[in-house]
């Protein structure tokens, strides 16, 4: 997510807590939480790719095959 939309997300909440948002901010706001939990998953996601379990006897499995299996 660029900054200036993580900015306007940010100022669209401060104003939510001062007032009531008019339609079209709400809609805003709705829009860019979308947009910054997308972008959320995705790298979170990408972490979990790159998690690697070790176990005591030195072998290395990668975490999604843990996970697959289940």
């Amino acid at each position: 997510m660029e900054q200036k939309n993580l900015n306007r997300l940010n100022e669209l909440a401060r104003i939510a807590k001062q007032r009531a948002l008019t339609p079209e901010e709400t809609e805003e706001r709705a829009r860019l939480r979308q947009e910054y939990l997308a972008d959320f998953r995705k790298a979170f996601q990408q972490q979990l790719d790159s998690t690697v379990i070790q176990y005591d006897d030195g072998t290395r499995v990668p975490f999604n095959s843990l996970r697959k299996k289940k």
